[in-house]
Order: structure tokens, then C-alpha cells, then sequence
């Protein structure tokens, strides 16, 4: 069990350094309310990080 739980914190660690280092600051605010969010079962919270992470990735097309 503590080697799964080690596994999803690298995991996490390296979602969030893959973030941080493609979408800088924002991407990492984005994610961070998306977590939240999910953790704290608020949808209005959850849709406000979803929504800055999908602008990140959708701005250049737009």
C-alpha cells in the first residue's frame, strides 16, 4: 500500500512540474482550483479551474 501512495504523489508532482513548466504560473492556479474543486465537492470552483486550464491550452487556436 505506502509503494501505491508513493507512486501517485510522483505522479502528481509530475503533472504539476509538466504544468507549471508549460503554462507557467496560471497553468499551476488553474490546477489548483480544478483539485480543490474536486476535493471539496464545489462545482462552481472545480469549473473555474477547468476553465483557465482549457484557455491555457486552447489560446494559441483562438
Amino acid at each position: 500500500m505506502p509503494a501505491l501512495y508513493l507512486l501517485s504523489a510522483i505522479f502528481v508532482v509530475g503533472v504539476e512540474q509538466t504544468v507549471q513548466w508549460k503554462y507557467g504560473a496560471t497553468g499551476i492556479i488553474g490546477l489548483l482550483l480544478l483539485t480543490i474543486g474536486v476535493k471539496a465537492k464545489s462545482p462552481a470552483i472545480s469549473s473555474i479551474g477547468a476553465v483557465v486550464l482549457a484557455l491555457l491550452v486552447a489560446g494559441p487556436a483562438l
